[in-house]
């Protein structure tokens, strides 16, 4: 069973106007990040792995735990070689909130939606969801486990 912190963080995220949500664990043993929640489940499914890449995002997400904000496609386009299915949804920027636990990232909080949609106070505001619910975010992180390997 699925720890219903992701789904009421999607909700409250969703308000704001959030269009795609996903929370993605990072596995640095494996070097691998693995997608634990998201609002897309045929475009992004929770399963499978994908490749840590050691590039600006994750100097400036992991390394550096800040906010990365991309608020049109050429921004992210270099970092996410989904980009184009991205577009395709009608998505143009994307926000992804480290969550960081005794000076780990545990993963992130990945939100995107419409060009252009994270202004200052709408950064602030997703950044002081995630703070508020950052106990519990830990704790289902810290539970999830990463997806089952196909037979």
């Amino acid at each position: 069973m699925q720890d219903p912190t992701f789904a009421r963080l999607h909700a409250d995220c969703a308000a704001l106007g959030t269009r795609l949500f996903t929370v993605t664990i990072q596995d640095e043993a494996h070097d691998v990040a693995w997608r634990a929640y998201t609002s897309h489940p045929v475009e992004y499914p929770v399963s499978g792995t994908k490749p840590l890449t050691r590039d600006g995002w994750y100097d400036h997400c992991i390394t550096g735990q800040q906010t990365f904000v991309a608020n049109s496609t050429p921004e992210f386009a270099r970092y996410f070689p989904d980009h184009a299915l991205i577009s395709s949804l009608g998505l143009g920027s994307c926000i992804n909130i480290p969550v960081v636990h005794l000076g780990r990232v545990l993963g992130t909080v990945n939100l995107l939606a419409e060009d252009r949609h994270f202004t200052p106070a709408r950064l602030a505001a997703y950044q002081a969801i995630v703070a508020t619910q950052a106990a519990a975010l830990v704790a289902a992180m810290s539970a999830a486990g990463p997806p089952e390997a196909p037979a």
